[in-house]
């Protein structure tokens, strides 16, 4: 499973600090800039600069609820073509959808210890199950305390696996390979809207398997599931491979992680695979019998990604104009924007607009788009001047707009504008309106690939090598991801974390097989890891 984070790991050890400026939301906060419309700029504050976005892009609200978002039309619209999107490449390996209670027994967490100790600080709890009114005034009923707590999800292993004890009986009922799309509830101290919120949304895979390599075969497919929907959906290029020991998720054998760079250089966890072993079969005494007749405990994976990803989304591409969203998960793809000085001036321009956006809708339906038909809008505003209304849509990540205006009908004509080049370097003038839906196709394939260069592109020159521990130290201080040799100890692992904040994000499997001294106790390293400061 994934937390925001992107692994079942503990996702906060830093609760009670100090509130940072701008990013760090406590209690559903945040600095708003002293100009409503204004976006700071990614220069001046990152942090800002991100929660302006998400305000302004109208993506998600602050609660009343602490720690807690409420995500907007805008947001959930890109969390459902990612649900979509996602829910299709499980189900194309065989995946199915089912659902578990949100309320677990405090028993259930004792019974797989490393579960228990690794969430323990995060649990929201239900003691009782009723209210009442004296005088007026509503409390907690006293005597309608529950016999057992609950425990409110903040990760359905235990759950999940108490059930499979009744469904699994025999080897002919392997592989399960169940997923669940809901909410979880990880109790946080300092958040941050879609990155870090005490509620998130989120799947979570439970698969079991009558053999460990089956299960090590599931966990390394699921990685690659996700390293799939980030690369080709997000256009966001991640790296591939284990999560060191001390950043797997409690209860895990190991686990294997996508790991992303964002635009201030901080690394973000954005989707987790983990090999649980026997683990949680033996913790709940779940058997089968296999083919030779012995009764055998099944093999555990777990998997997941949540609305964190939107985050990442965010970081990874949009700039101060607003947001940037890659075309194969944009809620809308077109803005068609008609103009003219008068209702005369504009009625013949918009009646074009109308029969563009129905030849748009009506293109070939593929797999680039999720065999769903481009999704267009017309601006009809006709109060806002042509440049409000073009920086209305650029900051709402809008990837192609059209522009149709009195002098473009006199050649039948339209201007198009890409969302990822901003200004005149974006705008292709005096496309014939007859070819304009293919032009459009085209270009959206031409965004979305240019998107994933450029970000790749920028992840790649942040990538550096240190051979010392001194020199580690000075890199850090800059954005990006760090090659160094390590000695695979826990030790010296957190010890690296607590002098310089840095963590291993990742130990790619396509990394470079270079044998050295770890840069700390200078005992022998087989090869170098990922370091790099996290959301």
């Amino acid at each position: 499973m994934s937390d925001q984070k992107g692994g079942n790991q503990p996702a906060n050890n830093n609760q009670g600090k100090k509130q940072q400026k701008g990013g760090n939301l406590a209690g559903g906060g945040g600095t708003p800039p002293a100009d409503d419309k204004k976006i700071t700029s990614r220069t001046a504050d990152y942090s800002q600069w991100y929660l302006d976005i998400v305000r302004r892009a109208e993506l998600a609200d602050n609660s009343d609820v602490r720690g807690c978002m409420v995500i907007k039309p805008n947001g959930y619209a890109i969390w459902e073509n990612m649900q979509r999107a996602i829910d299709g490449l499980f189900k194309a390996t065989g995946h199915v959808n089912a659902y578990f209670p949100l309320f677990i027994p405090k028993s259930f967490f004792q019974k797989e210890e490393q579960m228990a100790e690794g969430f323990a600080k995060e649990c929201a709890v239900v003691t009782h199950y009723r209210l009442k009114s004296t005088n007026g005034k509503i409390e907690v009923d006293p005597e309608a305390k529950l016999e057992e707590e609950l425990i409110v999800r903040p990760t359905s292993e235990t759950i999940i696996w108490n059930t499979y004890k009744g469904w699994i009986q025999s080897y002919r009922d392997l592989p399960l390979l169940i997923n669940q799309w809901c909410n979880v509830v990880r109790w946080e101290m300092r958040t941050r809207l879609f990155l870090r919120t005490s509620e998130f949304l989120w799947q979570e895979g439970h698969t079991a398997h009558a053999t460990q390599a089956e299960a090590e075969a599931e966990t390394l497919q699921m990685v690659n599931v996700y390293r799939q929907f980030a690369e080709d959906w997000m256009a966001m290029p991640v790296l591939v491979g284990p999560k060191s020991d001390g950043q797997k998720f409690p209860g895990a054998i190991y686990t294997l992680c996508i790991e992303a760079l964002m635009q201030d250089g901080k690394a973000l966890q954005a989707g987790t695979s983990h090999f649980l072993g026997q683990n949680f079969s033996k913790a709940f005494d779940v058997q089968f019998t296999a083919e030779d007749g012995k009764r055998e405990f099944p093999w555990a994976t777990s998997w997941g990604a949540s609305t964190r990803l939107i985050g990442g989304l965010i970081m990874t591409h949009s700039d101060d104009n607003g947001l940037v969203i890659p075309p194969r998960l944009a809620p809308t793809h077109v803005v068609i924007c008609p103009m003219g000085r008068s209702d005369e001036e504009r009625a013949p321009c918009t009646a074009a607009a109308e029969k563009l956006a129905a030849a748009i809708a009506e293109l070939p339906r593929d797999d680039f788009y999720g065999y769903q038909p481009l999704r267009v809008k017309i601006d009809r505003d006709t109060k806002n001047s042509p440049g409000h209304r073009f920086a209305e849509w650029e900051l709402r990540g809008v990837p192609v707009r059209v522009e149709i205006g009195p002098k473009d009908m006199e050649k039948s004509a339209c201007v198009l504008a890409r969302r990822d080049i901003p200004g005149k370097e974006g705008k292709t003038m005096g496309v014939p309106l007859d070819v304009a839906p293919q032009q459009i196709d085209a270009l959206m394939r031409e965004i979305q690939k240019n998107l994933f260069d450029r970000a790749k592109k920028a992840r790649d020159a942040t990538m550096r090598t240190a051979n010392s521990y001194d020199e580690f130290k000075q890199m850090i201080e800059q954005p990006g991801f760090i090659w160094a040799h390590w000695d695979g100890t826990r030790a010296t692992e957190d010890k690296i974390q607590e002098e310089t904040k840095a963590t291993i994000r990742v130990i790619p499997f396509d990394g470079p097989k270079e044998a050295g001294q770890c840069m700390v106790t200078g005992q022998p390293s087989e090869k170098r890891v990922i370091f790099a400061r996290a959301y």
